[in-house]
């Protein structure tokens, strides 16, 4: 199993800048891709940005330019550097993983949710 602990949100002014982080633990899995969504209250869950182990990256269009995923593999942590940021950039930022465990199934995984609040 993996679990997903992420940290890092918060109440920011437009124009500032956050820092999301997710780490994850366990033991027994390889991690394949991790990434952040977004919720926003009356909205679905989109997709913010994802990494893959290999690097590659890929971004929703409203935040290509201002925000940065990266990640460390050795401590399987992920980071999403946030700037510039909007308050339509307010949500519930939830991080996900891809895992492929030692039976050769993958699962995915959900962190419980960290708010982000831009305010105008």
């Amino acid at each position: 199993q993996v679990q997903l602990v992420e940290s890092g949100g918060g109440l920011v002014q437009a124009g500032g800048s956050l820092r999301l982080s997710c780490a994850a633990s366990g033991s027994g899995f390889r991690i394949v891709a991790m990434g952040w969504y977004r919720q926003a209250p009356g909205n679905e869950r989109e997709l913010v940005a994802r990494i893959t182990s290999g690097g590659s990256t890929n971004y929703a269009d409203s935040v290509k330019g201002r925000f940065t995923i990266s990640r460390d593999n050795a401590k399987n942590t992920v980071y999403l550097q946030m700037n510039s940021l909007k308050p339509e950039d307010t949500a519930v930022y939830y991080c996900n993983s891809l895992s492929q465990h030692k039976g050769g199934d993958y699962r995915l995984h959900w962190g419980q949710g960290t708010q982000v609040t831009v305010s105008s």
